[in-house]
């Protein structure tokens, strides 16, 4: 093929593509995040990429119907994910009769939306969710319990958070006992983006939906309390007689002794009110994780209570509560602000160099040692320098040089790439070395 007919190599953009030794770091993230979902007993469902449209977008709108990749095989009209949630409802809908409840679950899968790609923002990314489904109705128990397993998993993660929480009843309950039921929605949305747009837009938007000056101040003021549960707790009750409201105090009372029984730091949560959680399906428990020392980074992690996770699909009620962290996003943050563990070049720890014609005496070693450490035969025909170069450029901890002699003697030398040092021992000795050295 001529060069004038070659096809320049690129990709998408808003796809996220890390080389290995990046890819081995999110990996890793991956697996400590699985450990904690799996700690507490949520069980893995790994749903389809594709959907029928029907299915994906009845409970969509809005926005996101613009964002959603679509395309027909057929006569059949199809959707790319663009969460886990509405994939988990279905799911539920479909296998209720053969579910046991409380059902939690954890999925962490590629979703994809076609949203412009910008910083922070991309059109493949990785989802963890967790959430907890039941029967009408479900214990705030399972609040409580995604908001420990949020911590769970960051503290896995090695990274401090502060878990804002709120319950969406509080905001509701006072707009209706103001006399706003109608416009609850809309208000919410306004407070929602209070960080965005400023106090004085937000306070210029709630009066043109007719809310009186004194009650958007009122409004705007109370979603910027935040503290500790049992302080912001007194201070708030007393606000409003509405049943709506009220039913929202108690809720946050009822998940803060179970926050003390699950014995969770009191440093790494708050009561925030004004978390919102812009999607309306929330109608209870709300909260938003952020790294303290990283405020730019913003959300890392955000979730809710929702009344009727399958509405679309059946006609039990069928109550939960989950959590959803997006890892790309995420990942990307920490890479760029170096906060990263270190990169390793290769998961190897032992690499095998053939001298001579000892090949098939190499890959009996590596049969032998891969039950323990990770390993490779070296199997290039390249001269034994350049073959010790790369184990060193890639990292590799230890190289074992099996010549005729070695084989001949079931003695083989073991070199310690970080130390330098070498020693000839026997395939059982040089296995314990290597053990004790990566101690």
């Amino acid at each position: 093929m001529t060069s004038s007919k070659l096809i320049v190599p690129r990709k998408l953009s808003g796809f996220m593509e890390l080389p290995p030794y990046k890819q081995i770091v999110l990996d890793d993230m991956v697996n400590k995040i699985r450990s904690a979902y799996q700690s507490l007993g949520f069980m893995p469902l790994d749903t389809p990429v594709l959907e029928l449209s029907e299915i994906l977008l009845a409970k969509s709108g809005g926005s996101i119907d613009k964002e959603v990749y679509n395309f027909k095989k057929g006569d059949t009209d199809i959707c790319m994910r663009y969460d886990l949630t509405v994939p988990l409802a279905r799911y539920v809908a479909m296998n209720s009769e053969q579910i046991s409840f409380p059902f939690k679950r954890y999925q962490i899968g590629k979703v994809y939306r076609g949203e412009r790609a910008q910083k922070g923002r991309f059109r493949e990314f990785i989802q963890c969710d967790a959430d907890i489904v039941g029967l009408d109705p479900l214990s705030l128990v399972a609040d409580a319990e995604c908001l420990f397993l949020v911590d769970k998993v960051f503290s896995n993660l090695n990274l401090q958070i502060i878990n804002h929480i709120s319950n969406r009843n509080i905001l509701f309950g006072i707009c209706e006992g103001l006399g706003y039921k109608e416009n609850t929605e809309n208000i919410l949305i306004i407070l929602d983006k209070l960080l965005k747009i400023g106090q004085d837009n937000a306070k210029q938007e709630l009066i043109a939906l007719g809310v009186s000056e004194e009650n958007a101040l009122k409004l705007i003021e109370l979603t910027q309390t935040s503290g500790s549960f049992d302080e912001i707790i007194k201070k708030i009750e007393n606000l409003s007689d509405n049943e709506v409201f009220k039913k929202g105090i108690s809720e946050l009372k009822e998940i803060s002794s179970y926050l003390k029984s699950f014995n969770l730091n009191t440093d790494r949560y708050i009561l925030d009110i004004g978390i919102i959680r812009g999607q309306n399906y929330y109608t209870g428990t709300v909260f938003e994780a952020v790294i303290p020392s990283h405020p730019e980074f913003g959300t890392v992690c955000g979730g809710g209570r929702y009344d009727n996770l399958a509405g679309y699909y059946t006609d039990k009620k069928l109550p939960g509560v989950g959590l959803s962290i997006g890892l790309t996003r995420l990942f990307d943050l920490l890479d760029q602000s170096n906060m990263l563990p270190e990169f390793k070049l290769t998961n190897l720890t032992l690499q095998i160099i053939p001298l001579g014609e000892t090949m098939e005496e190499c890959l009996k070693l590596l049969s032998y040692f891969q039950n323990d450490i990770t390993c490779e035969v070296n199997y290039d025909n390249r001269s034994f320098k350049s073959k010790m170069k790369e184990a060193n450029k890639k990292q590799i901890p230890f190289v074992l040089i099996v010549g005729e002699d070695e084989v001949k003697s079931k003695t083989y030398s073991l070199k310690n790439m970080t130390t330098g040092e070498q020693f000839k021992l026997s395939k059982e000795d040089c296995l314990e070395k290597i053990k004790e050295d990566l101690k």
